[in-house]
């Protein structure tokens, strides 16, 4: 029996205990969106973003259809089979090409039916112009113009050229400064590859998605080999900063004089520069200026990375619709916002170019194996009655700050003497008595950036064994040993905060990793948890359901 059924509202039904299951989720994966993913059943949708994520790949209506009579344990409906052909023939039916004009771009639109509904939409009345064919446009419009296009339902195909920034000597080292031989993995450079795609018409940007600890910022430094440009990255916080200078010095023939750091600390401007989002976005007050977006103008640049692009803050966005002349890459483990603005990431920074699944990875040994617990508490009777009178924030509240989570917590830590472990939450005052009752450092958003790097470094060297960490743990931080993850509290049902926890312990080792998430059950961090794990799911991770009695663990 085959392991899919295809439904007439475009979502598909995966039968997780089908022998054929891990082959049809990896064939469906390129084209289809995990909505759920309980213990039998994972259901996926089939939505015009995921089809034309797809199809920017180089992905064709016929090669889905085959892929689901493949899987599917029924005939596929017919009204499915026709979305997909309409919604996935969307992409390319609108081409943006250049002029002689070199402000000036022209989208093209052989289809009369979609020009004269565009003619006729009063939101675009100011910046298209008809002629011909199609409409020109301002240049300094193509990315506003992208993103109104694909809210309408037509992704469009983005032919015109890029500018070239300035030129910038690199190359990569064979050995790095501790002597050890540096090769780019094969993964690695086929992401980079076909990111630059030979500088072809229609290249140059878009989204590279590969696990945590699989090695996204090499990545970004052979798309720099590559492209030997002046390059601006921008990444989540200052650890990150100084992250990608440790890596760039290390990996490349780039001198210090040639990197530069753009952070509440420093404001250097060279050829390679790394600035965090917050620098970005600061202002004086909510009717200033965002002073600092004048760094996207301080050099020709050739290149912007956007490093945990699925974090790329709002006002940002806006930036990067005046920047589309500049090649872009963002790099992420996920592409799942929160806030749901998945569109603007594939309209403003680009469409997904390349992706690996995680347990592929896994298998080779380029990330560590990792096991999966949600071990489920109660409450007790006095927090029990507090629940029961909360509003529905509260109530999370109170879950997850469940204070017989640190006695779990305390024992998981004595269970794993020879790892190097995270503890990891949401709530400061939480943090603050685990790290008092563990005798344990702790690193907020507040630690100042000194003391925070020391406290990391520490860790690496072992002289520290335990630390606990607040949301910071969520962005890029290096700690190649951390072994095990313990999870007391969370951001609701944060999918991508999930997957940012997991990898900070994916980095390969000899020994394989443990990720924790203790949770009160019959309460809503319950429902929240179960939202948190989906993106992993869909990666192939299994959680483990696990009960504590105070005495011992009893897997359900």
């Amino acid at each position: 029996m085959k392991p899919l059924i295809v439904q007439g509202d475009s979502t598909i039904l995966l039968d997780v205990h089908n022998e054929a299951f891990e082959i049809a989720r990896a064939d469906i994966n390129p084209f289809c969106e995990l909505e759920k993913s309980p213990e039998h059943i994972h259901t996926y949708r089939i939505s015009p973003l995921s089809l034309w994520n797809g199809a920017s790949a180089g992905i064709v209506g016929e090669e889905i259809i085959t892929t689901l009579e493949k899987h599917s344990r029924y005939p596929i409906p017919e009204n499915v089979t026709y979305r997909i052909m309409d919604l996935i023939s969307r992409f390319g039916k609108l081409k943006l090409e250049e002029t002689d004009d070199s402000e000036v771009l022209f989208l093209k639109i052989e289809d009369k039916m979609i020009h004269a509904e565009l003619a006729n939409n009063k939101r675009l009345d100011k910046l298209l112009r008809p002629q011909g064919n199609g409409f020109l446009l301002q240049l300094y419009n193509r990315g506003t113009i992208k993103l109104e296009l694909i809210k309408l339902g037509y992704p469009v195909e983005d032919l015109a050229p890029l500018k070239e920034g300035d030129p910038m000597d690199v190359a990569l080292r064979d050995v790095t400064g501790d002597g050890s031989r540096f090769t780019v993995r094969d993964y690695q450079v086929e992401a980079a590859e076909t990111f630059v795609g030979n500088n072809r018409p229609g290249t140059g940007f878009g989204t590279i998605v590969l696990p945590c600890g699989s090695g996204k910022t090499i990545v970004g430094i052979k798309i720099i080999d590559l492209l030997k440009t002046n390059t601006l990255i921008l990444t989540t916080n200052v650890a990150a900063v100084h992250q990608w200078i440790d890596e760039l010095s290390d990996k490349t023939n780039l001198s210090s004089d040639e990197i530069g750091e753009y952070t509440g600390d420093r404001k250097e401007i060279k050829p390679i520069t790394i600035g965090t989002y917050q620098i970005l976005v600061w202002r004086k007050d909510k009717q200033s200026e965002y002073k600092h977006f004048q760094l996207f103008k301080e050099r020709n640049w050739g290149l912007i990375i956007y490093d945990e692009v699925h974090l790329l803050p709002a006002p940002v966005f806006r930036v990067t619709a005046e920047l589309q002349t500049v090649r872009r890459v963002g790099l992420t483990a996920t592409l799942v916002r929160e806030d749901g603005a998945e569109e603007n990431v594939f309209s403003l920074v680009g469409p997904k170019r390349f992706e690996i699944p995680w347990k592929q990875l896994e298998a080779k040994g380029w990330i560590a194996e990792a096991s999966c617990h949600e071990i489920r508490i109660d409450l007790s009777d006095k927090h029990k009655i507090e629940y029961a009178v909360a509003d529905s924030r509260k109530k999370f509240r109170i879950a997850s700050e469940n204070p017989i989570k640190m006695e779990i917590a305390a024992e998981l830590i004595a269970n794993h003497g020879e790892d190097s472990i995270l503890v990891i939450g949401q709530y400061i005052k939480q943090l603050q008595d685990m790290s008092k009752a563990l005798k344990a450092p702790i690193i907020t958003g507040k630690t100042p950036n000194q003391e925070r790097e020391r406290i990391f470094e520490d860790f690496r060297q072992k002289k520290i064994k335990v630390l606990v960490v607040s949301k910071v743990a969520n962005f890029a931080i290096n700690l190649p040993d951390a072994s095990v993850a313990i999870q007391i509290s969370g951001t609701f049902g944060s999918r991508q905060e999930e997957a940012q926890r997991l990898g900070r312990i994916l980095r390969p080792k000899e020994k394989n990793s443990y990720f924790y998430s203790i949770i009160s059950r019959y309460t809503n961090e319950e429902e929240y948890a179960a939202n948190r794990q989906q993106f992993l799911t869909e990666q192939g991770y299994k959680y483990h359901i696990e009960m504590w009695d105070r005495k011992e663990f009893i897997n359900e």
